[in-house]
């Protein structure tokens, strides 16, 4: 019972570390037909929820929604409207060493990308 104990501690103390290392500015690019796109994100980590925002086409913050920190991947949306035409692309990821390995999706158009921690 005692061992079941630390380990339940030490998992305790893990979670909040690996949350953590989400916190801060992540920029990164995919190519796209008209060259490349650069995305760039705050993230703040909350227990198992991520807030923040990403940089939106006319530069402005755009609101992250549904984020969520599971371990080491996290997932979210964006609401984004181009042009008068409104659409979501939902994102996950997976947090690494300094980077995160983003898959994405929007209007059926899935898209992989890196995001690299800014420093």
């Amino acid at each position: 019972m005692r061992i079941f104990a630390i380990a339940l501690m030490l998992v305790s103390i893990a979670i909040p570390a690996a949350a953590a290392a989400v916190d801060g500015n992540w920029s990164g690019s995919v190519a796209g037909p008209n060259g490349e796109f650069t995305f760039a994100f705050l993230f703040k980590a909350d227990g198992d929820k991520l807030t923040g925002s990403m940089v939106g086409f006319d530069g402005t913050p755009v609101p992250i929604a549904n984020g969520k920190i599971e371990g080491s991947n996290i997932t979210f949306s964006v609401d984004l409207d181009f042009n008068g035409n409104a659409f979501t692309i939902s994102y996950k990821g997976v947090v690494g060493d300094g980077e995160i390995k983003m898959s994405a999706d929007a209007a059926g158009r899935p898209f992989e990308f890196v995001l690299k921690k800014a420093k």
